[in-house]
């Protein structure tokens, strides 16, 4: 899931470089029993479940022939290549090769800290009837240094040529220093900065860093988990976190902040100017949805695909709605050759 993350969204844009980070994982996806999931914790699995550092990953070995996941942006758009840029850690090692190829392979311009002190990061996404698991080992995903990295010239140049930045939440578990002079920069300079809040105990647990960063938000992407959000402002009412949360305080005022919640198969939930607006996603027969791992990833795929081409908020949840669509009727993160979307 981390590592679709990364790579779906990296975006390949005729108009502007993107810069993403992430925590870069290699990833892997099994089908599982539930007896498996019940010898990591007990309780029910019908939500997304996620372990990190996990004892099993050390057992459970992504090959070679597991490919990473090429970016849906980039394939929204087709052309042209690499003009996205992508950091993240990984070891000196194997699997960190194998991310190194495989970027290489989807046209993304992915530039590593590399480190000895911790291997490259794994994740399995364990899938168990229409439910997902994470099983993570984050090692080097959780390495990444800033002042090693980010704050050298060559890095630093690159993302001063960037107009759009995309950042996930996980990213505030390692290096929210990184997030802060990135997202200052966009700021300042009147660029766009997108953030991800990628899971529950992310508002949960590292609210402080969260918060910290929000001023400087111009689209936010969440989901119906909003669990913090909704006990912050006292309600469960999706368009109503939406609408406050497009209100927090903002540093750049040339920007009206954009909230945009996906709920599945239910309506996307979006704030267009003052008002909060309900997008259905695309019909579908249910009987044709084969894997919904990497769904709300390949959303933002298509949505920032569209975003790089100055297209309306409309038309950047239609092509979200549109990736989302075509990877859930796929086995793992896959897609055909082109989209055919018009």
């Amino acid at each position: 899931m981390f590592l679709e993350e990364v790579i779906k969204s990296i975006l390949i844009s005729y108009l502007f470089t993107i810069i993403h980070r992430l925590k870069a994982l290699m990833s892997c996806v099994l089908t599982t029993k539930k007896m498996f999931l019940d010898r990591l914790s007990t309780g029910e699995t019908g939500k997304m479940r996620i372990w990190c550092n996990s004892p099993f990953m050390s057992v459970i070995r992504p090959r070679d022939h597991l490919k990473a996941q090429e970016p849906f942006a980039g394939w929204m758009i087709q052309k042209p290549h690499k003009v996205a840029t992508f950091f993240g850690c990984i070891g000196k090692d194997h699997f960190g090769e194998i991310l190194k190829k495989k970027a290489e392979e989807a046209n993304v311009d992915a530039r590593y800290y590399e480190q000895n002190e911790e291997p490259t990061g794994t994740c399995a996404a364990c899938i168990t009837g229409d439910n997902r698991s994470l099983v993570a080992n984050l090692a080097a995903a959780n390495c990444y240094k800033k002042e090693k990295h980010l704050d050298l010239d060559s890095n630093w140049e690159l993302v001063e040529k960037a107009k759009v930045y995309y950042i996930a939440g996980f990213f505030l578990t390692v290096s929210p220093e990184s997030i802060l002079k990135v997202a200052k920069h966009a700021s300042e300079n009147n660029k766009i900065f997108c953030m991800n809040l990628s899971a529950p105990f992310i508002s949960q647990f590292f609210k402080e860093p969260l918060m910290k960063v929000m001023p400087y938000v111009d689209i936010l992407f969440g989901n119906e988990t909003v669990s913090e959000a909704k006990r912050a402002f006292r309600t469960d009412d999706i368009a109503a976190i939406a609408n406050k949360t497009q209100n927090l305080p903002k540093e750049n005022v040339k920007r009206q902040r954009v909230v945009v919640f996906t709920q599945g198969k239910d309506d996307t939930v979006a704030t267009v100017g003052d008002k909060v607006t309900m997008f259905p996603v695309v019909d579908i027969d249910q009987n044709t949805i084969v894997d919904t791992n990497g769904a709300g990833d390949a959303f933002v795929g298509g949505f920032l695909s569209a975003l790089v081409r100055e297209q309306s908020l409309e038309e950047c949840i239609r092509a979200g709605h549109y990736a989302a669509n075509v990877i859930i009727q796929r086995v793992g993160c896959t897609f055909p050759e082109k989209p055919n979307f018009h």
